[in-house]
């Protein structure tokens, strides 16, 4: 067995990873940036270092500093988490040629499989149909058009070298491409290190299925079930469960061979998921990550297996010691993301900020990874995931029930969480039914009515503001409203935010202040600023595009009129309620 995993990741995944080596008695190293430095998968690891700078590319993207950590503890073996390099073959091959062991697949496999566009061409040769694409890296967005126009609007610029709905924009039509592939490429840069991306068609009503593999280095390779992961914004995963419903078991045994198929061809070793999307009956292969997925808990859940410890025994040479005959579902399994994001008006926009408060839940059935505790900060150079709220319950209604329950048991305060939407999601008629699809959450649900809970007071009235209050009335517990003096001191200044615009929009877009003062709602990095001063500008046009927690935002004129000043350049750093542009 290993004796000492240094885990080159943060958050949760890194918490997640620590708890496994200790019950297995592996000794753990924490690595940290400058905003991480008490940070909780730091506090738990037997060994932490800093690797300096604020930015992931200045820390956990540094590969050097990571290399050094581990000449100077000792690590004889490297866990990469999730994101990061954990799909990036240069920093495999740089942990192996040191000798030490990378906690995952063998670079060969990630250099196929980690490129979306080597990995469709793999999937194409072991007999397996993915998603009708280019299986070339897009030079221009004149090829984006040049795809609509053969295969018919809309198509879906991709990340070559990411996953999780980093990188992924959808184009509805060609004057849109050149906008959407700038925007691919900045993202793909930023989270994943390099820019390349492909094109596909993009489907109109599908699921998001995927498999989990194991497969270890005798020649064993199984599949451990499916995971649904349709309930999405933005392309990217909120809630996932196990048992997929409303899956026909023959096309889960299909899918699963399949599966197996793809992670034979590339000569697969380790944890590692294979993505589909379903529709009408059929599957397409989407792309193969290869690594633990964030949604891993719920198929630990139903098959009883812990994924960290298997990656951990694989990468020590064991063999597996059950069979494809072994696995089966027990239960139903469901998995909610808490993200720092404000899901009032269906914006889910990023909310970085300190935790002044975490209640969790417990109870039977109920599981919390969380990379965070009360007193902790959401940095808006990292992703916004707080923790996963997982249960378990003999059949899907009852998982369902028992999640809403655990969520209400759920407090967070100091920074808005996505946990209202996910209300909004498990209460709905589709989702009870089982009918949903992967852009149903943006286009069928209505956020309208949750409120903002980024701010603690809401003003009402010209010097008073209303502060929900708990307290005793005849010994019962209630919570009120107090209408009390108003206190801008107390108050941290917020610019109020308007809808989406129609989906059409390849990043979710943000307004001003309310007047020709247009203001961001958050703090973050300038990556593009689209208005020069003396341009006229009309209500809704883009005037900067702003990145926070690795997400783009466009903000937007509240007004129509002629640009008086831009305050911003490309890359300046802004913070919540910061002027950038004002019109007259």
């Amino acid at each position: 067995m290993l004796q000492k995993v240094l885990i080159a990741n943060r958050g949760e995944i890194a918490v997640r990873v620590i708890r496994t080596c200790r019950e297995l008695g592996i000794a753990t190293v924490a690595v940290y940036s400058e905003l991480d430095r008490n940070a909780l998968h730091v506090r738990l690891a037997d060994e932490a270092y800093a690797l300096g700078g604020q930015t992931a590319a200045e820390s956990y993207l540094n590969t050097e500093a990571i290399l050094d950590v581990i000449e100077r503890s000792g690590a004889d073996a490297v866990h990469p988490g999730y994101g990061f390099f954990s799909e990036n073959t240069d920093f495999a091959r740089a942990i192996t040629s040191r000798g030490v062991t990378f906690i995952g697949p063998p670079p060969e496999a990630i250099e196929v499989m980690g490129d979306k566009i080597s990995s469709r061409l793999a999937a194409e040769a072991a007999g397996v149909a993915g998603v009708p694409g280019r299986s070339q890296a897009l030079v221009s967005a004149d090829e984006v058009v040049a795809f609509g126009e053969d295969f018919g609007w809309p198509v879906a610029i991709k990340a070559a070298y990411g996953g999780g709905g980093r990188g992924m924009k959808v184009v509805n039509a060609p004057d849109e491409a050149a906008a959407a592939f700038e925007s691919a490429q900045r993202e793909a840069l930023s989270y994943f290190g390099r820019n390349e991306c492909y094109v596909e068609r993009y489907l109109t009503w599908p699921r998001h299925i995927e498999m989990q593999v194991l497969a270890d280095a005798h020649g064993t390779t199984l599949w451990l079930g499916e995971r649904d992961c349709s309930a999405q914004r933005r392309h990217q995963k909120l809630i996932e469960e196990s048992p997929a419903p409303n899956f026909p078991d023959s096309v889960r045994r299909a899918m699963g061979a399949a599966a197996v198929k793809v992670s034979e061809a590339c000569a697969y070793v380790n944890a590692g998921t294979v993505e589909f999307l379903y529709q009408n009956g059929e599957f397409f292969f989407l792309e193969m990550n290869t690594r633990l997925q964030v949604e891993h808990p719920v198929t630990e859940l139903v098959t009883g297996l812990d994924l960290v410890e298997w990656q951990l025994r694989i990468a020590a040479g064991e063999a597996l010691d059950f069979s494809q005959e072994d696995i089966s579902a027990n239960g139903h399994a469901i998995e909610v993301r808490i993200n720092a994001e404000d899901p009032a008006e269906g914006k889910f926009i990023p909310s970085p900020g300190t935790i002044t408060r975490f209640d969790q839940p417990a109870g039977p059935g109920v599981r919390l990874d969380a990379g965070y505790s009360a007193g902790d900060e959401i940095s808006q150079y990292y992703d916004n995931l707080i923790a996963k709220l997982v249960v378990w319950a003999p059949d899907r209604e009852r998982a369902r029930r028992r999640m809403l329950r655990a969520i209400e048991e759920t407090t967070i305060e100091g920074v808005a969480t996505t946990l209202p939407a996910d209300v909004v999601i498990l209460a709905s008629e589709e989702f009870v039914n089982g009918t949903h699809s992967t852009k149903w959450v943006e286009t069928n649900l209505d956020f309208s009515t949750l409120p903002s809970p980024a701010t603690a007071a809401v003003s009402i009235g010209e010097g008073r503001v209303r502060k929900d209050v708990t307290a005793e009335v005849n010994g019962r517990r209630v919570t009120v409203a107090l209408w009390v003096p108003d206190a801008e001191d107390e108050l941290p200044a917020r610019p109020q935010s308007t809808a989406l615009k129609p989906r059409r929009q390849h990043h979710s877009g943000v307004v001003g202040s309310g007047s020709g003062r247009v203001a961001v709602p958050m703090q973050g990095t300038i990556v593009k600023v689209n208005v020069v001063e003396g341009q006229a500008v009309e209500a809704g046009d883009t005037v900067v595009i702003l990145e926070a927690m690795k997400m783009e935002n466009s903000v937007n004129a509240e007004k129509s009129g002629v640009v008086l000043k831009v305050h911003v350049t490309t890359g300046a750093s802004v913070t919540a309620g910061d002027v950038v542009v004002e019109i007259e």
